[in-house]
């Protein structure tokens, strides 16, 4: 063969053999303690595979759950949900890695703000086991499936161990939010369920942008309205209509954000406190600036104004930094990708700068009117006296 004819038959042979081993089917895996499983499927997030042996007079399940590429100081889960679809009354199996270390255990998760604690199960679990071999994570138990349940949905999961060796949350990303499907034992099938994954994302990427436009952009540009247009001479109440108008609208958009968020929590599971209770006091925030605005607003003249003033300040500039530090808390919960979050970042910088500008143009422009009209005043005493 030419010598060309031997470089393709070599990558040709070499591929042949690197692509098995680096993908291979669930079939071909071998486990230590050489069991073998009549069924098995590829998941198809997070790099997982599932394994079991049914029996069908007795209703006890053999199942390997299996997980590639685990991260050391990582967890990884399997449960199942013999009773309802969501993640409330999942029964699951857990495995700890850290520190070359590796322990299973049962968590039954009873509320979304689960952190895995350990717990019986609500049917027997006769074994169960975990190990670690070559960079992968097998779960191994034996289980009696609930009476005249062959049909159950199942999820998996995978998170890291922070130092105090508590379990962090899992990542809110598209493929663990799509970790979930349901199992028939007699058939052997496993199912996805991608519709309401789909109508989950759809909802999470409304939710972000919503609020990302409106209090994380317009609200700040509405402060930067109330606070450099009113200067400007022949403007008269026109800033303040400008001002008052793009808060508004800020904040209906915000509402609808607001409401999006809480039926993602209470429908989907996907809670994070801060990001949450910082949500609750935005509106709260904006809803006591609206009403003290409307309600409480004392004249010009008024000898109280200016306490009314600075809380107006103080809840306004209040509500932008913590309306900003939770559009990018909200992009790290997401995983967006970075383009999306550094955008924002440089959109947040241009506002900052052009407010910088405008802030010392303002104040020179404010100091020349104050001195031309002392020096108006000087002349007018003089021609008085004069």
């Amino acid at each position: 063969m030419t010598f060309t004819a031997n470089i393709v038959f070599f990558f040709t042979f070499l591929i042949a053999i690197i692509v098995p081993i680096t993908s291979q089917p669930c079939n071909s895996y071998r486990f230590s303690k050489n069991i073998k499983y009549a069924a098995c499927e590829d998941l198809p997030v997070l790099k997982s595979s599932l394994h079991w042996n049914y029996h069908p007079s007795s209703g006890v399940v053999d199942v390997a759950f299996y997980k590639a590429n685990a991260k050391d100081s990582s967890w990884v889960a399997w449960a199942i949900n013999p009773s309802s679809k969501g993640m409330v009354g999942s029964q699951s199996f857990v495995a700890v890695h850290k520190n070359g270390t590796i322990k299973a255990y049962t968590s039954p998760i009873t509320s979304y703000a689960t952190m895995l604690q350990e717990g019986n199960l609500s049917f027997s679990v006769y074994s169960l086991s975990t190990s670690y071999r070559n960079g992968g994570i097998t779960i191994f138990a034996t289980f009696q499936l609930p009476p005249n349940k062959t049909v159950v949905n199942h999820a998996w999961q995978e998170g890291l161990v922070s130092e105090d060796d508590t379990l962090k949350a899992h990542s809110f990303s598209r493929s663990n939010l799509q970790s979930y499907g349901t199992i028939n034992f007699i058939s052997d099938k496993v199912s996805k369920s991608d519709g309401d994954v789909n109508s989950r994302t759809m909802l999470r990427n409304v939710h972000g942008i919503l609020n990302t436009v409106s209090w994380g952009i317009m609200m700040p540009i509405g402060v930067m309205m109330g606070r450099y247009l009113k200067v400007v001479d022949g403007l008269g109440s026109t800033w303040f209509h400008l001002h008052r108008a793009c808060q508004s609208l800020a904040f209906l958009i915000g509402i609808v954000g607001f409401g999006t968020g809480l039926y993602i929590g209470n429908h989907s599971g996907v809670h994070h406190a801060p990001h949450r209770c910082v949500g609750i006091t935005l509106m709260c925030l904006a809803f006591t600036q609206v009403l003290v605005a409307v309600c409480l607003r004392p004249k010009k003249d008024h000898k109280y104004r200016i306490f009314w003033n600075i809380f107006h300040y103080i809840v306004g500039y209040a509500t932008i930094a913590l309306a900003i530090w939770n559009v990018l808390k909200g992009f790290d919960i997401l995983n967006a990708r970075n383009v999306w979050k550094n955008s924002y970042v440089g959109i947040i910088i241009s506002l900052a700068t052009i407010a910088i500008i405008l802030e010392v143009i303002t104040w020179i422009w404010v100091c020349n009117k104050k001195r031309a009209k002392n020096s108006q005043n000087h002349v007018t005493i003089g021609e008085q006296q004069a």
